[in-house]
């Protein structure tokens, strides 16, 4: 199976940001223990801060699935929302925080209901648990 990991805005500053919140590892670190869990297949990690280039991401992915952090995008981009919806490969949202036990704003994601599902508040863990969905 082929996986594109998209994470959007900030969690290039992962591991040095609200380590509390994300934990210490970068996500260099994150992605790399993601890819040593999938080695019989293939990862492909991409992170942007410009909402345009993530909508590019998911509409020119050549994946099986889409394992999707948008971030704070989550919480108002109907631009990725609308990539979401114009692909046929599956997106699964992720969250390494819980969202729901945060600041009232991150209780609403604009992308939720175009995807095939959402994977909250496992740390580094949601990654993973959202692409071994894809094996259900």
């Amino acid at each position: 199976m082929k996986f594109l990991f998209i994470n959007g805005v900030n969690l290039n500053m992962t591991g040095k940001r609200e380590k509390g919140v994300y934990g210490t590892q970068t996500l260099d670190e994150i992605n790399a223990e993601i890819a040593t869990h999938f080695s019989n297949d293939e990862c492909v990690f991409f992170q942007s801060n410009i909402e345009g280039e993530i909508c590019t991401a998911i509409q020119t992915a050549d994946a099986d699935a889409i394992i999707l952090n948008a971030g704070a995008f989550t919480h108002y981009s109907y631009a990725i929302r609308d990539a979401i919806a114009s692909v046929s490969i599956p997106v699964v949202e992720v969250h390494m925080s819980n969202v729901f036990a945060r600041e009232e704003f991150r209780h609403k994601s604009v992308i939720s209901e175009v995807c095939r599902g959402s994977v909250i508040g496992f740390g580094k863990n949601s990654y993973i648990l959202a692409a071994e969905s894809f094996r259900l």
